[in-house]
């Protein structure tokens, strides 16, 4: 008896050794189907030991994905089931407000589900792309002096190489890091985008409009001055986008709170929601230019040197949205950005496009069938994006394409950090500012669908 019981803690120890080295290796947990990587979210360690990978990750999240994805299926399974009781009565000439209102309910419950898959895949692509552990202090000297100012109003000498003009202290290298990891993990955008970071005041990319000639000639031809390329340039300028968390010195004083990770949590919520609205109808001002201001029409439609971003205007009176029309904006676009394209929508655009169908009768939505994978339209990822319009007359809700090519963000460096104990007391107020900027920097690998306008 005395050796099972050994035999048996062993094993127990084997196996939580096993979780705890799975949890730290988020490509293996990409590969994994939902039971298997419901097993890994599920693992358990000491209440004492440190958080980390994906355990952080369980941590965070209201239930594990496995539950997740079977909950979103099942609830898709009855949404088919619904909708085809819809069709009947439609083909009847009949709309019974019961089976309308169990079609929207089922519907809002898929939507719900599959943003908790969705924000569960993106919290482990964060963690993807954080893998490797916390390496040595870029400035160990000057993040302590960073710190110990934050919590305290400290101003010691090494503070001075991080001094801003404009008032206030620039945050160490690893808090402007932490900040912007949060905002790849909650902003849409961020997650599809390609991301440039300056030092300077602007960006400028510089286009190569061919041009060139050629031609054919025999060995002793003379050969003939052939044209030479034009170029093209477009500027990206950062604006500057702000909050002003506070905090009480109580708080600040307390030694186990992680003020790096508390200040990237207080500012994440507002740098996300104004840059979500800026990167899709943002006016250029003191701010991102949004992609939808470069459809033709727009009032960027001239500023790239490539063109406007192609739109299909829908046939549907009424600002409607049909399966065709969906269909030809994929192809509309060019097959050599179609490998990594994906859809923009926002919540209320999807669950339309949800109720749509192929000829064949399939259904061109469908959720996620494992972690890691989003909800598809016709073949291709979708992207929730709250920002994007709703369907109405005239409107731009849907947009499908290659954003990574497509759309620009630039980050300049450096996140600005002014301390305020004196506004508002008793609280203690850190003024933050990041400078932002961005626009379409490819719009030839974006294709807008626009609704009719009456």
């Amino acid at each position: 008896m005395k050796f099972l019981s050994l035999a048996v803690a062993a094993m127990a120890v084997l196996s939580v050794g096993a979780c705890v080295s799975l949890a730290g290796t988020p490509e293996m947990l990409m590969s994994l189907g939902p039971t298997e990587f419901a097993a890994a979210m599920g693992a358990m360690v000491p209440a004492s030991a440190k958080v980390r990978g994906i355990l952080a990750v369980r941590a965070d999240a209201s239930g594990d994905v496995k539950s997740l994805i079977d909950g979103l299926n099942k609830d898709w399974s009855e949404f088919k089931a619904t909708m085809a009781e819809k069709d009947k009565e439609f083909a009847k000439k009949f709309d019974d407000v019961v089976t309308t209102e169990k079609l929207e309910r089922i519907n809002s419950s898929v939507s719900d589900l599959q943003k908790l898959v969705d924000d569960a895949n993106a919290k482990i692509a964060a963690m993807s792309v954080g893998a490797g552990g916390v390496g040595e202090l870029e400035d160990a000297e000057y993040t302590e002096a960073f710190r110990s100012h934050f919590s305290k109003g400290d101003v010691q000498a090494s503070l001075n190489k991080g001094t801003d003009p404009d008032g206030g202290y620039l945050a160490p290298v690893e808090w402007d890091r932490t900040i912007t990891d949060k905002l790849i993990e909650v902003s849409p955008m961020r997650r599809i985008a390609s991301v440039q970071t300056i030092s300077t005041a602007g960006f400028k990319k510089v286009y190569n409009l061919r041009g060139a000639a050629s031609g054919w000639v025999g060995e002793q031809v003379a050969r003939p001055e052939t044209d030479t390329p034009t170029f093209g340039a477009q500027t990206f300028t950062p604006g500057e986008i702000y909050a002003n968390p506070a905090a009480t010195q109580q708080m600040l004083d307390d030694g186990e709170i992680n003020l790096e990770q508390w200040l990237a949590n207080e500012v994440e919520t507002e740098f996300s929601y104004q840059e979500g609205l800026a990167f899709i109808a943002g006016n250029g001002t003191n701010k991102p230019d949004g992609f939808l201001t470069f459809a033709t029409g727009g009032t960027n439609a001239a500023t790239n040197p490539l063109g406007s971003i192609e739109v299909l205007t829908s046939a549907v009176a009424g600002g409607g949205v049909n399966a065709d029309e969906l269909l030809s904006l994929v192809y509309m676009l060019p097959s050599a950005f179609t490998q990594n394209a994906g859809w923009v929508m926002n919540r209320s655009v999807q669950g339309e496009v949800r109720k749509l169908k192929d000829g064949q009768g399939n259904y061109l939505w469908q959720p996620s069938y494992q972690a890691g994978q989003p909800a598809m339209v016709a073949g291709y990822p979708v992207t929730e994006m709250p920002g994007m319009p709703d369907i109405a007359l005239d409107s731009m809700p849907i947009a499908f394409g290659d954003f990574r090519r497509g759309y620009l963000i630039v980050d300049r460096t450096g996140v600005r950090v002014l301390r305020d104990p004196f506004t508002n007391k008793p609280y203690v107020h850190f003024y933050v500012t990041k400078r932002v900027g961005g626009g379409v920097q490819n719009p030839e690998t974006i294709k807008i669908l626009r609704m009719a306008a009456a």
